[in-house]
Formats: C-alpha cells, sequence, structure tokens
C-alpha cells in the first residue's frame, strides 16, 4: 500500500448530513495523523472521491443521499481498494467483513472515532494493535477462517478485497 508507518492517513468520508460529515471532519482531524481530503454524499460522488483523492480508507454512513446506501458505497469503493469503515446509528444485524472493516456506531467521541481508526489503520497495515482498547460502540469485522461454517448473509469475499486483505487473513490463522 506505500503507506509508511508514520505517513497520514488519507480519509474519505461518505455521510449525506452536511453537519454531521462536517463535525466527523474535525473530530477527525483533531488527530494530526489523520487527513480528510475529501466528503461525499452518496456512492457516486464517493467513487469519484476515490479516484480522484485515492484514499486510505473511507468513514461509510448506512444511510446516503439519493437512495444509495453505505453498502453500495463500500462494494463500489472495493474496486478502488478503498477499505471502508461503515458509520451508523444502528449496526447491522450480522457482520459483512467482505465489505467493511467493521461498523462505529452514533453517537461518538473524538476519542473513540480515533481508536476506531487506529484499529483500522493497524489492521490495514497488517500489524497487530496491543491489547486494543476497542470502544463499546465498534465492532470489528472479523475475516472467518476457510474452515468456518460461513453465517447466514456472509457473502464470499471478491476477488479485489481477497487480495487486499490476504497478508492480513494470513496473520489471523496462526
Amino acid at each position: 500500500m506505500g503507506m509508511g508507518r508514520n505517513s497520514v492517513l488519507k480519509i474519505l468520508i461518505v455521510e449525506d448530513d452536511s453537519q454531521l460529515a462536517t463535525t466527523l471532519k474535525y473530530l477527525v482531524e483533531d488527530n494530526p495523523r489523520y487527513k480528510v481530503v475529501a466528503i461525499a454524499d452518496d456512492a457516486d460522488n464517493a467513487v469519484a472521491a476515490a479516484e480522484h483523492f485515492e484514499p486510505d480508507l473511507a468513514l461509510v454512513d448506512l444511510h446516503l443521499a439519493r437512495g444509495s446506501t453505505g453498502f453500495s458505497a463500500a462494494v463500489r469503493l472495493g474496486d478502488f481498494d478503498v477499505p471502508c469503515l461503515f458509520v451508523s446509528g444502528k449496526a447491522p444485524n450480522f457482520p459483512m467483513p467482505d465489505l467493511a472493516l467493521g461498523c462505529l456506531m452514533k453517537p461518538f467521541t473524538a476519542e473513540e472515532v480515533h481508536r476506531a481508526l487506529n484499529l483500522a489503520e493497524d489492521k490495514l497495515r497488517g500489524r497487530e494493535t496491543v491489547r486494543p482498547r476497542i470502544p463499546q460502540n465498534l465492532r470489528i469485522y472479523e475475516t472467518p477462517a476457510a474452515s468456518d461454517v460461513p453465517e447466514a448473509g456472509f457473502i464470499p469475499s471478491r476477488r479485489s478485497l481477497r487480495t487486499r486483505f490476504e497478508h492480513w487473513i494470513a496473520g489471523q490463522h496462526h
């Protein structure tokens, strides 16, 4: 991925409530290691932003403008190798490791956002978080091992995501 250990993580916010998007941008950028490169309000704009800014990670709300959903945005961002972290008032009731790293539930504090980004970043860089302090309102989606029986609603990873998470999944098997 070419991310140096201390390089700034470029973040795309996909959120249709402009006030919330602005608040989230301030919360994220309260940590100098994170930079919001763009804000998009639906799947089409998210894709355009991904092409233009090449973000390292997208924070994606599940309900977006013009009838699009965070799920469709995540699928399309996956084609550009942009990992997603869902942001939602209500978490989906089953994990979707093929679509996102996890889901952060609203409302959240700046500290919870930074801890969520930190965990996501560790995951992307393929390093283990030492005793992660996972916020109560954060769900991290673990990629099931091949031997696990897939749960209802689990969709096998698409190829682009599979290659991206390969090094990370390999680390989970030991």
